[in-house]
This record gives structure tokens, sequence and C-alpha cells, in this order.
């Protein structure tokens, strides 16, 4: 389940690799995002679908499922109040399955009808996302969200379930820009990772600086910051989807909190995320 994002900032001199107030450009991303993922599942044997992702239980079909889910809920979120708020009620109601069932009915449809159900759930939802009034704000399962972090939100699950998939079917996928959405998204989230693990954030923020895919510099935070994080903006972004473990991604952390934040960071809603292994470690 998603993290509700903080709004994307609407100041003139936003930092190097942070969205910007209008939606259109990370609403492009997200499409091209998920359009990447689906010729890599529409290209897959059947049989494939079946083949165990690093999420534990979970199949490239329950990673698919769960994505065509959300987009649907986000669709609600953003066409029908009423409809969504019955949805966070069965939520509540089952807080520790609701998820996992959402993926379970979806990954025990057909590879070819449930591709069709991600597609179209997924332009329904780019649909109404370029339709909304630039000052709305929808329900979600936390604040509410405007079109631009509905939009960021969900190219940040979708890339990072797309990681789980490409993994699964022994896939390497380039790097793109678009991973400054995700970038971004994991930079505002420090001081959440910190709450869930019942920890006091810092009081001061960093400075980020991440090497784009592209060779760009993307920065975030003060240049005098005391504390520093630097790196591959795929390893970060890896870290924070806890898509990887932080031994083996090349990011250095300048100062105990920087440091600490390394070790906990996580962009997505829930309780601390059991992350994954070192590579190499024996299960």
């Amino acid at each position: 389940m998603l993290l509700s994002t903080p709004h994307h900032p609407a100041h003139r001199r936003a930092p190097r690799g942070a969205p910007v107030s209008d939606p259109t450009s990370v609403i492009d991303d997200l499409r091209e995002e998920s359009e990447e993922l689906d010729r890599l599942v529409a290209g897959s044997a059947v049989r494939r679908w079946s083949l165990a992702t690093p999420a534990p239980g979970w199949t490239v079909a329950h990673q698919i499922a769960h994505l065509a889910w959300t987009d649907r809920s986000a669709l609600l979120a953003v066409t029908d109040a009423d409809g969504f708020r019955a949805l966070v009620e069965k939520a509540l109601a089952a807080p520790g399955s609701f998820v996992d069932e959402g993926a379970e009915e979806g990954a025990a449809l057909a590879p070819a009808e449930l591709l069709t159900r991600w597609r179209d759930g997924r332009r329904a939802l780019e649909r109404a996302l370029r339709a909304a009034q630039a000052k709305a704000r929808f329900p979600w399962y936390g604040p509410p969200m405007s079109a631009a972090s509905m939009a960021t939100a969900r190219l940040m699950e979708t890339w990072a379930h797309g990681q789980d998939v490409a993994d699964a079917l022994g896939v390497v996928r380039p790097p793109t820009d678009r991973l400054r959405h995700v970038a971004w998204l994991g930079v505002r989230t420090r001081d959440f990772a910190y709450g869930v693990h019942g920890l006091t954030p810092p009081a001061d923020p960093f400075r980020v600086e991440l090497r784009a895919p592209s060779g760009d510099l993307w920065t975030y935070g003060p240049e005098d910051a005391a504390q520093c994080v630097t790196g591959p903006a795929l390893d970060f972004c890896l870290l924070v989807t806890q898509r990887a473990h932080r031994t083996d991604l090349a990011l250095r952390a300048d100062g105990p909190d920087a440091d600490r934040w390394l070790d906990i960071a996580q962009a997505f809603a829930g309780p601390p995320g059991g992350g994954r292994p070192p590579k190499g470690a024996v299960s």
C-alpha cells in the first residue's frame, strides 16, 4: 500500500531532480514506466507468470495484480470519494490481509485477462488524473493527495514492483531519469521512516546528491547541511523502496543521522519493511 506523498513544491526554484507542481510530466512518466513493464510481462510465456518474485508468496502475476488493484483504488479516490471510503472501511477491517487478498484475486485470473484489467485500469486512472483540477485533493489511506502526488506514488510503486518482476524474470532494466520521482519521494519521506521505527527525526535537513542515469546531478536540501548522502540515483531508489540491501549499493552517508537513515529508509506506507538480504546471504 502506498504512502501518501507530501504535496509537490510549488516554488519556482525547486531542487534539481524534484517534480514540479504541474502533474503533466509525472503522469507522462507514469505512463512510460507502466508501458515498459507491460512490454516485459506481455512478452513472457504464460508459465513465467507463476515464477516466484522476491516478495514472499508473490508471483509475477501477484505483482501485476497488485498494481491493477491499487490503480483501481486510486481511480476510486479521484472519481468516487464515497466508493473509496467504503474501500478504506474494508481495509480497516482486515489491515493485515487486505493488500494480499487483492493480489490473490487478480493473480487467479488468466494472464491475458489480468493484463487487460491492468491496462484498462491504469489508462482510466491516467485520464482521471489529467482531467483533475489543479488544486484538487483526493482522499487516500493517509492525508489527501494532489493529482501530482498520486501520480508520483503510482510511479514509485510501478517501478518498485516492476523491479520484483524483473528480478523474477532474470532481466536487468536500464535505469531512466524517471527515477527522479522515486528519488524525490525517498527524500521527502525521511521523517516518516524515522517515525515508523519509533525514532525522533533529526531536526535539521540532510543534503542529498544523486547522480542520475543521464549523468545529471540531482540535489536536495541545503548545500551547507552538516550531514549528507551521496551516490547513484538508482541505488538510492533501490534503497528507499527496499529492493536491495544497503551493503550492495554504492551510497555514502556523512554524519551519524544520515548513516542511520540509510538503514531504515522506506518510501512506502505501513510498518517497517523487512527489505532484501545482502547478495549471497544464506536464507
